[in-house]
């Protein structure tokens, strides 16, 4: 005979779980789903783009692309003036994500340019009205070097949830992930294609924010939507009269992003210093970098720091470039979970000092982007840095403390 205490104990328990059970299923086949219909539209666009290419004429291709793209470029608001009283130092407080709670399910610091300005202010390194604040960018300006097809897939949640590695995304209606995560990369992306008017114009701009390494004009990945680096070039090609730009990205991942976007392109130089034992994996576009350098995992401050001096002397013998975009990244800290480098803080600090004497050495303006870097400690040690630059006179932030 049932005990109708465990019986009725039994039912009560189906009854609580089943409605788990379904929405864990639910929400795994949502997850799969978005998986395979990002997979799905990339092979769409991909077949599409081929058509395109095959049916076109090659003038089509060529002259006509680059009259548009240059017709947006020329038409585009994202250069304006900056008044002397400000510092080419960029940040906006719509840089910042914050969806519910949601950011969080992913490793990286989606606070982390709004905390770089506060130690900056508090350390009284720049004034808050001295800052610079970008435009958002726009489907015009972006559309100089990403597609139609592919704007149109981000306005797939499911697409987005799959490029900024946050699954839950994918259950959002579009028009919140549109507010909640593009726009504030938006943002960063007018940021990082001003600071190259800025740079042009001073020496030297920082976009708090941006290095967007792993978007390229077609495919987004890596928690980057948006191929700002690739858009900043274009803009400065047709508006700063450069034509010859040196891409250092010392993030710990390969920027494959940009490395495709510029495949073949003799005006662009690339150098990347990075982890080969780590995502993208991307050995296409690991053909197009020009001098690759290879920091295995577990590499300390003092063997990075030599690797990056012999490939910094490297190029100086090929490449003059008229600018330089650096790709700062932090998650070569010890202890990032996914750089997997070990370079201490003050190891950042010389680094990107180094980078600076770099540049100022062979007076070439220098556009700084803070990329990646996983963990809470990287907001602060990108202050530290750019306090250091300041003290060391490498930067100008109107509150200059000693020269050495």
């Amino acid at each position: 005979m049932k005990n109708p205490v465990v019986t009725s104990w039994t039912e009560s328990t189906r009854n609580l779980f089943e409605p788990v059970i379904v929405l864990v299923i639910t929400f795994a086949a949502i997850v799969k789903l978005s998986q395979s219909l990002y997979r799905y539209n990339l092979r769409r666009r991909s077949r599409a783009r081929s058509g395109t290419m095959s049916s076109s004429s090659s003038s089509d291709n060529g002259t006509g692309v680059q009259a548009r793209r240059r017709s947006r470029i020329l038409s585009s608001k994202l250069y304006f003036d900056i008044p002397n009283s400000k510092v080419p130092l960029i940040y906006s407080s719509a840089y910042d994500i914050t969806f519910l709670g949601i950011e969080k399910l992913h490793p990286f610091d989606s606070s982390k340019w709004g905390r770089i300005c506060g130690f900056l202010l508090v350390d009284n390194v720049v004034d808050k009205n001295c800052i610079v604040e970008p435009l958002e960018a726009s489907k015009n300006d972006l559309l100089v070097v990403h597609s139609e097809a592919y704007l149109n897939c981000l306005k797939k949640s499911a697409n987005v949830a799959m490029i900024i590695e946050v699954p839950h995304v994918a259950v959002f209606p579009n028009c919140l992930v549109q507010q909640k995560v593009l726009y504030p990369f938006r943002n960063q992306v007018g940021g990082t294609i001003l600071a190259a008017k800025l740079a042009k114009e001073r020496g030297w701009a920082i976009n708090v924010g941006g290095g967007f390494h792993h978007c390229s004009g077609e495919k987004g990945g890596g928690f980057c939507a948006y191929a700002d680096i690739s858009l900043c070039i274009h803009f400065a090609f047709e508006r700063l009269n450069i034509s010859r730009v040196m891409i250092i990205d010392l993030d710990a991942h390969q920027g494959n992003g940009h490395e495709t976007d510029f495949a073949n392109d003799s005006r662009v130089y690339i150098l990347d210093v990075y982890n080969p034992g780590i995502y993208p994996f991307d050995y296409e576009a690991r053909r197009y970098i020009d001098q690759k350098v290879e920091v295995v995992s577990g590499t300390t401050t003092n063997e990075y720091l030599r690797k990056l001096d012999e490939a910094l002397e490297v190029s100086v013998h090929s490449f003059d470039p008229e600018l330089i975009v650096y790709n700062a990244g932090t998650d070569i800290l010890d202890g990032d979970p996914l750089g997997r480098l070990k370079i201490s803080p003050d190891g950042i600090t010389n680094r990107d000092e180094k980078v600076f004497r770099f540049a100022r050495k062979r007076n070439i303006p220098i556009v700084m982007l803070t990329s990646g870097g996983y963990m809470k400690s990287s907001a602060r040690v990108i202050a530290d840095s750019i306090t250091n630059l300041s003290n060391k006179c490498l930067i100008d932030t109107g509150k200059n403390m000693t020269a050495t």
